[in-house]
């Protein structure tokens, strides 16, 4: 039962080391615990067919993972609708006045249709970043509490899109789950943050974060840069989104929660380092009988 049903609530992930113990399940479906000192990484996976159906039922067989160039042996698997903490970055600078309605509506889908268990938090940012819910906490399930938070911002200002995606991330690593995820929609590249767009794409490729982008830019905005929301989606293992108009915001933040439900996640113990952090590369290939046109979707790096 979704969230909608229920009258109550939001939110895939991507590649991650476990900072605690993860339980998981054996090939004969015995749980068993990895201790918070076991090195692993965690990579969440789209697969979608050639209609861009998510495509799920796919078993541990049907997947091939490398990590530079050298084929790894896939120790986790999990192809459930696993809880995951999200953050949800909402532009509000001045322009985002005429969309805003819209774009509210959109956010409350999200959460919506999202994993009753899934621990959600609000930023809204203009010229600074603002946290949606009471300061004295970080996450909510409760779907009025998200909604008020998401109504707390009012547009105004510039457009401080780094350090929102900064501040995202860093509330990430407060959450629970294993699974994280960043959903950011905005109007305009960044004028107003004190990091920088290396700041936030050095953020990303150290996270482990999936990020969804949404994109309402003006033709004739003289600040909007798509290429960076293209970018910090592509390289978390996520997807941007370019609707033409405002309310194509609402069905793309319902594609966007049924991606995060549907996602398979893969782990498996890297080698060790030398000590000197360096990016390693991943490929993930499927392979399912009688199913042809599939693409994956994930992390491609990390960095170690």
């Amino acid at each position: 039962m979704n969230r909608r049903s229920a009258l109550r609530i939001l939110a895939g992930g991507a590649g991650c080391f476990l900072p605690r113990a993860f339980a998981a399940r054996s090939d004969q479906q015995e749980e068993f615990t990895l201790r918070s000192e076991t090195r692993l990484v965690l990579v969440d996976v789209s697969v979608q067919d050639g209609q861009r159906n998510y495509v799920t039922g796919l078993s541990k067989e049907n997947f091939v993972l490398s990590e530079d160039g050298r084929p790894q042996t896939i120790t986790i698997f999990d192809n459930e609708d696993l809880p995951v903490t999200v953050g949800i970055l909402v532009d509000e600078s001045r322009s985002m006045g005429p969309k805003r309605d819209d774009v509210l509506q959109a956010a409350t889908e999200l959460i919506s249709e999202s994993n009753p268990l899934d621990e959600v938090f609000v930023l809204n940012f203009n010229d600074i970043v603002t946290a949606g819910l009471p300061p004295d906490k970080l996450f909510s399930s409760d779907i009025m509490e998200l909604q008020s938070a998401l109504y707390r911002g009012f547009p105004q200002g510039r457009t401080a899109l780094y350090d929102a995606v900064a501040a995202g991330l860093r509330q990430l690593k407060l959450g629970r789950q294993n699974r994280k995820t960043l959903v950011l929609i905005s109007d305009g590249g960044d004028n107003a943050s004190e990091h920088t767009r290396h700041d936030a794409v050095d953020l990303v490729e150290n996270s482990f974060a999936t990020i969804y982008t949404v994109g309402l830019y003006d033709a004739d905005d003289p600040d909007s840069k798509p290429g960076i929301l293209t970018h910090l989606a592509h390289i978390s293992g996520g997807e941007a989104y370019f609707p033409e108009n405002p309310p194509e915001t609402i069905p793309i933040c319902r594609r966007i929660a049924k991606e995060i439900r549907s996602r398979y996640t893969l782990g498996y113990r890297p080698e060790a380092g030398s000590g000197k952090e360096r990016v390693r590369h991943l490929r993930i290939q499927v392979n399912a009988p009688g199913r042809e046109h599939l693409r994956v979707r994930a992390r491609e790096s990390y960095r170690l």
